[in-house]
């Protein structure tokens, strides 16, 4: 049995392949805390308990992924994830998330989403860990890895509008989980049904880089699909802030100078306010 849990004797699992914790194993991986403060209204995770999901992988120093456990909020576990391992030296990485699926993590470089999935504010640790006979316990402190677009409409729909869509490249589906960073050039997509009368919209993605730009398209259907209004625009981006991006999307005509105020806020590193 020993020999069947070494990484190189089991190189692969597939995308959508989880395993089983190892109830008894030597090392032991608990997320304790997020490593920032409760989110703001829209994004708010005050505790674990508020993450849908966590994702756990390890992986031989040379990048194969050999464990992966994924839980969700319902599982008892949910938290703490045990692995049996043979001794050697490994790379640990938990991801905390709100999207509809897993992400694949066969890569350490490229952990992906996809758009069918939906992006949400995430949350990562990475870390080494020298693994041995006896038992072993990792406290995984997460770090919030992504950016947010809030896109805010401040006029009134069209009367036969009931879906808003919002195409942005730029950033990243997938990220590198060594730096954090989107790894990939993305395309991402994402729609919302606003027959409710939405207004704030959610864009979340990994920049490349401390900052970035998003070229963002966002269009608004009727119910057969014919596109009712559509704008193009270009949206600066930092690393872990939040970009609240409002104006009058219907009547606007997308002149004129952009305001830009950066507002530090201890929920994230800070928000950047600009009107379009």
């Amino acid at each position: 049995m020993a020999l069947i849990l070494v990484g190189c004797e089991k190189p692969l699992l597939t995308e959508e392949e989880e395993e089983d914790e190892d109830v008894d194993g030597n090392l032991t991986v608990t997320v304790w805390q997020s490593g920032h403060e409760p989110f703001p209204a829209m994004t708010r995770a005050t505790s674990l308990a508020d993450y849908n999901r966590l994702n756990y992988a390890i992986y031989t120093t040379e990048g194969t992924r050999v464990k992966q456990v994924n839980q969700t909020r319902d599982n008892s576990g949910f938290g703490s994830a045990t692995f049996q391992l043979e001794p050697a030296t490994y790379q640990v990485v938990v991801v905390a998330h709100n999207s509809n699926g897993n992400p694949t993590m066969t890569n350490l470089s490229k952990i992906q989403f996809k758009n069918s999935q939906g992006f949400s504010d995430t949350s990562l640790y990475y870390g080494e860990v020298e693994v041995t006979e006896e038992h072993k316990n990792i406290e995984a402190r997460l770090e919030r890895i992504v950016s947010l677009c809030r896109f805010i409409i401040t006029d009134d729909y069209p009367e036969d509008v009931t879906q808003m869509r919002f195409q942005y490249k730029g950033g990243s589906g997938a990220f590198d989980a060594k730096t954090g960073y989107g790894s990939v050039n993305s395309t991402q997509t994402l729609f919302f049904d606003v027959t409710e009368g939405q207004k704030q919209f959610d864009l979340y993605t990994f920049l490349h880089d401390d900052e970035g730009t998003l070229h963002l398209q966002a269009t608004a259907y009727d119910d057969a699909y014919n596109i009712i209004h559509e704008r193009e625009f270009d949206v600066p981006m930092l690393y872990n802030q939040i970009t609240r991006f409002s104006g009058p999307f219907f009547t606007g005509n997308g002149s004129g100078s952009l305001d830009i105020t950066i507002v530090i806020d201890t929920d994230w590193s800070g928000i950047q306010d600009i009107t379009f």
